[in-house]
């Protein structure tokens, strides 16, 4: 992130902040951080339908990034940049959930594929082509490549969602948020993280090849879905299609692993 304070000066603010809550101290950090901001939303609104505007979601996003600069903690071994995109990310799903301007009828296919995805791996040990899809939902393969499309369109969050945990607080936080100072680890927790980031490992590396192939493009690469689509030689609304297969599977897998465990 660029910002028209050099580190030093960075480190001034936020020292002056954290020892003496110092509020100009806050407002120079929140204007140096802003861009952040704007690059969460702009990430974000390119997955959304158009009547969202792109100037909410940041609004929306300055309360998270205003929280993170509240509860960030500079003894941690952790970019404060790092820390506050979860946090901005969460801000804006969490108004948008808020909302509720995802049709029922969106969220209740979303549902039905997952559950029709869980049900034909269990049955057929092995990832369950578009075709075999389709004839379990009972519709044409177009209709439900259509399916996935609207899923994408008024999806607010992927992947990450698959990682996140609630504190005791009851805020949305991320993995990467519960790591522990190095001198005061708690080992059933970090049995737990470890757990879910295999769990999580385990479910991608069993995603069919090029579904498995636009996850890691778009979550560590960080390409966008046209690039992606450059990259595989197809259109970006079949990389929406992927995506979007990808994430059910994820979330059905992961669903239940949880299930299995309670019973």
């Amino acid at each position: 992130m660029e910002t028209n304070l050099k580190a030093i000066e960075l480190k001034s603010l936020w020292r002056k902040y954290k020892e003496e809550d110092d509020a100009r101290s806050r407002e120079r950090l929140v204007l140096a951080y802003s861009p952040l901001v704007k690059y969460v939303a702009g990430r974000m609104s390119s997955g959304l339908p158009a009547h969202v505007e792109e100037a909410d979601l940041i609004s929306y996003g300055l309360l998270g990034l205003i929280s993170a600069i509240e509860r960030f903690d500079l003894e941690r071994e952790i970019r404060f940049e790092t820390f506050a995109i979860t946090r901005i990310k969460g801000s804006i799903i969490d108004e948008l959930r808020s909302l509720d301007w995802v049709p029922r009828s969106v969220r209740a296919k979303a549902r039905e594929i997952e559950r029709t995805n869980a049900g034909l791996e269990n049955k057929l040990h092995r990832a369950p082509t578009d075709g075999e899809m389709a004839a379990s939902l009972e519709c044409t393969v177009e209709e439900f490549q259509e399916s996935l499309v609207r899923i994408s369109n008024s999806s607010v969050v992927a992947l990450d969602e698959l990682w996140t945990v609630s504190d005791s607080s009851g805020d949305q936080v991320s993995l990467l948020d519960t790591i522990q100072d190095p001198t005061a680890v708690d080992p059933a927790q970090e049995m737990d993280l470890t757990d879910m980031k295999d769990r999580l490992a385990d479910a991608i590396a069993r995603l069919p090849e090029r579904e498995k192939l636009v996850v890691a493009l778009y979550y560590y690469e960080n390409l966008t879905l046209r690039e992606i689509g450059e990259v595989l030689g197809v259109t970006e609304s079949r990389v929406s299609q992927l995506h979007t297969k990808a994430v059910l599977r994820l979330k059905s897998r992961l669903q239940g692993d949880s299930l299995t465990e309670s019973s």
